[in-house]
């Protein structure tokens, strides 16, 4: 068994027993405060229930669908967190996962039906995150020691404030291993994505969790719905902003088929560069806007061949002299800046063929993937060959982290589309 299937195990199995445990609790001592549940519960399922579609790509999420259910994550945040700075609460943690994960599983039946359910490690990592906070925060209130010692006022907020911290690093740790272990990317990157994404979507999520909390602890139940517009909003927001991008993709997916219509490129090559060279980049540490950058160049790297009177011969640049290569990376870049594309984009196109030395990285990984698309041939067939001749040009023509970087995706499994090579 892969040592990233043992993790991805052992957290489900971990989010597993915190669920059995809360509904064992729950049942033998029943529900305390069944108002406040029911009104948290309701919250949460109608969250789920408005998620967005999960997303195909294993890797990691992009700022804007970080969180697919915000309003939910919310609302089970704030349970998790609500007490009272004035009075003891008695709803505990295990109760709080129980009555998250049963109003989660009431408002996923619907996308379950479609088949567009949650998979596990989503649901495994907000079950985890969710006891991680009731256990941070419901003993401090079930003991009365924020009564004791802090009161009312600026420090039980403080107090909230560094529970939740510490939440959002959880989530993020957690995040990071799930991922690492569905795509064997280094762990370090993909926790610093996380980390960063917290930023986005994320501070929005945790902060409607502490003011849900607070509300209700000092104004009453009445102030939940109230407190759900802003998050809608953002969501809606955000799917709004989600169908640009991906329209976006979707033209320049087009626009980087035109050379294999043209017949300049064979079928699926850019495709396969893109998929490529985005896991290389994953595995050397890019993310965020840089890897954006890096798939959409990636997609258009060869469309600079539309402008030649003469087609290359298979499309292969890799085999053309320097010079030549040069030349359509640079009509390559002019097309590109005339789509309306970021200008790094263009960047990275027209510098494709330049010495590695004096390439950025995402030009690097372009130029390396290319020509091992090129020199493997579409079934892969000479993938070991090919990655030998990467190797033997990375005194000039390619970088030998991006040379050594790509060997280990392809040792891997390579990306979707790409045909892998033994190790060795």
């Amino acid at each position: 068994m892969r040592p990233g299937a043992v993790t991805a195990g052992a957290v489900h199995a971990a989010a597993l027993l915190l669920t059995l445990a809360a509904f064992a609790a729950t049942l033998r001592h029943g529900l305390a405060d069944p108002g406040t549940a029911l009104a948290f519960g309701l919250l949460v399922a109608a969250g789920t229930l408005t998620r967005t579609a999960p997303r195909p790509d294993p890797g990691p999420p992009a700022p804007y669908d970080r969180e697919a259910a915000p309003l939910a994550a919310a609302a089970a945040l704030g349970y998790a967190l609500l007490g009272d700075a004035a009075t003891a609460t008695s709803h505990g943690a295990l109760q709080t996962v129980a009555v998250t994960v049963a109003a989660g599983l009431a408002g996923i039946v619907p996308h379950v039906a479609r088949g567009r359910g949650p998979g596990r490690d989503h649901v495994a990592r907000r079950i985890l995150t969710v006891g991680f906070a009731a256990l941070c925060a419901q003993p401090l209130h079930d003991s009365g020691v924020l009564l004791a010692r802090l009161g009312p006022g600026a420090p039980y907020v403080l107090v909230l404030l560094l529970v939740l911290v510490l939440t959002a690093l959880c989530d993020a740790v957690l995040a990071a291993l799930l991922l690492r272990a569905r795509t064997s990317y280094p762990y370090g990157p993909l926790l610093r994505e996380e980390l960063r994404g917290l930023l986005g979507i994320g501070s929005a999520v945790c902060a409607t969790g502490v003011v849900m909390a607070l509300g209700v602890a000092t104004a009453g139940l009445w102030t939940l719905p109230v407190l759900a517009v802003p998050v809608l909003l953002a969501q809606i927001s955000l799917r709004r902003y989600a169908a640009v991008r991906t329209v976006g993709r979707q033209t320049i997916a087009s626009l980087a088929r035109a050379t294999e219509i043209a017949g300049c490129t064979p079928p699926g090559h850019a495709r396969r560069v893109a998929a490529l060279a985005t896991a290389v980049g994953r595995e050397l540490g890019l993310g965020g806007t840089d890897l954006t950058v890096l798939e959409y160049a990636a997609l258009m790297h060869d469309i600079g061949q539309l402008s030649l009177v003469d087609p290359v011969a298979g499309g292969a640049t890799a085999l053309l002299p320097a010079e030549e290569q040069r030349r359509i990376a640079l009509l390559g870049g002019e097309v590109v800046r005339m789509t309306g594309v970021p200008p790094a984009v263009a960047l990275v196109v027209e510098r494709q063929a330049d010495p590695y030395r004096d390439q950025p990285l995402a030009a690097r990984i372009v130029r390396a993937v290319n020509a091992y698309d090129d020199l493997a041939g579409e079934d892969g067939a000479a993938a070991l060959e090919a990655l030998e001749r990467l190797r033997l040009g990375t005194a000039r023509d390619y970088h030998p982290q991006v040379v050594a970087g790509l060997a280990r995706v392809l040792a891997r499994g390579g990306a979707p589309g790409v045909t892998s090579v033994p190790t060795g």
